[in-house]
């Protein structure tokens, strides 16, 4: 899947698309039928299916103190996206500048003159442009005017319940992952790069691989077994998602104590998917009380998993 980084990167040769626009963040059963209706529309009209995100995400920009955890971040969008037929994904560097854009700019000099759409799938509550004057209705009538199609995109619903990024944060935040996993279509997951940290799990005995989680607020938070999908082959193992309090850890990260697992994961690109929460994140008075306790969230994850697979 091409990836186009910024509207100045957009090329002449990428004229012409199906185009659809938003957030899509956790890319859950609403947003994969709006890609299942934009993949169909691309392949009838012989053209580039093509999603457009934000970078940041506008309310990051606006009130990043009251701004929603991201369930996904760009590289996730994009793998997710890539596996369900999307062809191109374009990311806008969202700032001041690019918000005080008239809607009329946006319509015509980038939806029309730099992509050449042939057609746009959004909600009718789809608001764009400076002070949001943009709306469903500017943009059916764009269509008239310039020669592209517009359709609405219905809300998708799973046991009555309208499938949104909000209510899956508000299952994990509820520790409710079947929930979550019911709306998103798959169980959540993170996908990082493993980095350096500070050996502090292998002095206490357990070696973790480290995923920084670049985001203003994680939506989950305490100890989890896990599935570790690497390059070697998939592993399970326990995972703290959280800023180690214990030992004055600041920055939210991800640690992976991995079973069985011999090898070295650093720069190595690893998905690790939530199977069960064990607890939440908790400060110990002591190391030995830390590593008391990873030892038996470390026997109960292994109980879970063999229950698992009988």
């Amino acid at each position: 899947m091409q990836l186009v980084r910024g509207i100045h990167n957009i090329k002449a040769t990428d004229h012409g698309c199906v185009l659809t626009i938003g957030n899509f963040d956790g890319v859950h059963l609403g947003h994969r039928q709006v890609i299942s209706a934009l993949v169909k529309k691309a392949k009838a009209l012989n053209t580039v299916a093509a999603v457009m995100v934000f970078e940041p995400q506008p309310q990051e920009l606006f009130a990043p103190q009251t701004a929603p955890a991201r369930l996904t971040r760009l590289r996730d969008k994009y793998k997710l996206l890539q596996e369900l037929g999307v062809q191109r994904l374009i990311c806008v560097n969202f700032d001041h500048k690019f918000a005080q854009q008239s809607a009329q700019y946006f319509i015509e000099h980038l939806l029309v003159e730099r992509l050449g759409i042939e057609q746009l799938i959004v909600g009718d509550d789809f608001h764009f442009g400076k002070n949001r004057l943009g709306n469903f209705e500017m943009l059916k009538q764009a269509g008239e005017k310039f020669g592209f199609a517009v359709d609405d995109t219905a809300s998708f619903k799973v046991a009555d319940c309208r499938i949104s990024s909000t209510e899956i944060r508000q299952a994990l935040e509820e520790d409710d992952l079947a929930l979550a996993q019911s709306m998103l279509g798959r169980a959540y997951s993170i996908i990082g790069k493993v980095f350096h940290g500070d050996k502090r799990g292998r002095q206490l005995g357990f070696p973790t691989a480290n995923v920084r989680l670049k985001r203003c607020v994680s939506p989950i938070s305490g100890v989890y077994v896990v599935k570790v999908a690497t390059q070697s082959g998939d592993y399970y193992g326990v995972a703290n998602v959280g800023s180690r309090p214990t030992v004055a850890g600041i920055r939210q990260q991800l640690e992976v104590h991995i079973f069985e697992f011999v090898g070295d994961l650093y720069g190595q690109m690893i998905e690790v998917t939530l199977l069960n929460k064990l607890r939440n994140e908790m400060k110990f008075a002591s190391l030995d009380a830390l590593t008391a306790q990873i030892t038996e969230d470390s026997a109960q994850a292994k109980r879970y998993l063999e229950n698992l697979n009988k």
